[in-house]
């Protein structure tokens, strides 16, 4: 076995075990607090889920109105200047909004492509390279409560652009 597969298979279980010893030399109630942190994420998962409700009805009505379509087809001129496939465009446009739904997509899109193909794996670069921004925004600020995320909104749009722009120049000077 290598180093990695021993690492990977003991670092969870060693870390759990260093959180007990520690929480037993603090005199931490270990499982009272366990149990006390899942009621905690229970709640939350309650009061998130209005937020995760209205964003995936909002990614639905997106793309069944063909909307979606439309957008690729008008981006065609600058997506041949930056050697981008259009297939690839609804991946890039729905990650920010669902994580689901975009690896939903880049399994279609592998499946199709197959996954030593240029789109498949750029696909699966931009998957990586790029986080599910409105979801982040939206349920976790909004669990917590913060009524004002328009500079973290822009932010996180602006490194999933430059995630999808690195993931095509880094695919097509790796594989061409």
């Amino acid at each position: 076995m290598g180093a990695v597969t021993v690492l990977s298979t003991w670092l969870l279980p060693c870390l759990i075990a260093i959180i007990l010893l520690y929480g037993t030399l603090k005199k931490v109630p270990a499982y009272e607090a366990f149990v006390e942190g899942g009621k905690e994420g229970f709640s939350l998962a309650v009061s998130i889920m209005p937020f995760l409700v209205g964003m995936l009805a909002a990614v639905g009505v997106f793309r069944a109105s063909g909307a979606m379509d439309a957008f690729v087809h008008l981006l065609q001129p600058l997506l041949a200047a930056i050697g981008m496939p259009p297939e690839v465009v609804p991946l890039a446009l729905l990650r920010p909004i669902s994580g689901t739904g975009a690896l939903g997509l880049m399994s279609d899109l592998i499946q199709t492509y197959g996954a030593d193909s240029f789109i498949g794996r750029l696909a699966s670069v931009m998957q990586g390279s790029t986080d599910t921004t409105f979801y982040v925004v939206t349920v976790y600020f909004g669990a917590v409560g913060i009524h004002r995320s328009s500079d973290a909104l822009k932010v996180g749009l602006l490194a999933d652009l430059c995630g999808v722009i690195c993931a095509v120049w880094i695919v097509s000077l790796v594989f061409g």
